[in-house]
């Protein structure tokens, strides 16, 4: 007798359930890990005040994990109601679409934040490549990666028109240049630097390469019409 029968590989469900908990256990740590600075801006934050909340980039942190439960239960909401419609995948499609304005605009309020001097300091172009990565810091590398990280986590499970690595680069690119137009526009006392376009892009690029299992089989069978029923044979 042969025994080539390979293992029996985990369902869809299991992994999608070993992926929400690592998920969780992930932000459970990182909350912990935060805590005292974001308790700092609660008062503030809890009082509606915009100086110590709105401003802050702690504030923002703690909205946005505030926020948490209303997002899954708008994903809830959008996948039940998909159901009910007869689409397929409706789970996938609602949680990229929240997914995409969640993950995004929190690090777009940040990045769009002014400085001390904003206004009255002159805008400030950086267009030479690679010469303020070093200024950046770790810090700032690892934001700036994920300001548009959950538009190319999400863009290509949703849009079929996205999905593939150098459409992903180019709504990253694109985006970041409206962004640092927008720095440069608005005088925020920020440097609007092609460094942070490259970065930006880098980092949707290097999140889309984390979700492609998913979204390259929502190319090759868009799932987001409803399924037709047949009709009954006569």
């Amino acid at each position: 007798m042969t025994h080539n029968a390979s293992p029996p590989s985990p369902t869809r469900r299991t992994r999608g359930i070993m992926l929400l908990v690592l998920a969780i256990l992930g932000l459970a740590g990182a909350v912990f890990v935060l805590r005292r600075p974001l308790m700092m801006s609660a008062p503030a934050c809890v009082a509606g005040r915009w100086h110590g909340c709105f401003d802050t980039f702690n504030g923002v942190v703690l909205l946005t994990l505030a926020a948490l439960p209303l997002a899954a239960l708008v994903v809830w909401a959008l996948a039940r109601g998909r159901r009910t419609a007869g689409v397929m995948s409706a789970g996938r499609i609602s949680l990229a679409e929240v997914g995409m304005v969640y993950g995004t605009v929190p690090f777009l309020w940040m990045t769009l934040m002014p400085g001390g001097e904003a206004g009255t300091v002159p805008a400030r172009v950086s267009l030479v490549p690679l010469r303020d990565l070093a200024t950046m810091g770790p810090i700032g590398i690892g934001g700036n990666l994920l300001i548009f990280a959950a538009l190319g986590f999400f863009a290509p499970m949703r849009f079929t028109a996205a999905a593939s690595v150098p459409r992903v680069l180019a709504l990253g690119a694109g985006c970041s240049v409206l962004v640092e137009t927008a720095q440069y526009v608005l005088r925020l006392d920020r440097v609007s630097s092609v460094d942070d376009v490259l970065v930006n892009a880098t980092g949707a690029v290097l999140a889309a390469l984390a979700s492609r299992r998913w979204w390259r089989t929502t190319t090759q069978a868009p799932a987001d019409r409803p399924h037709p029923t047949p009709a009954p044979a006569r």
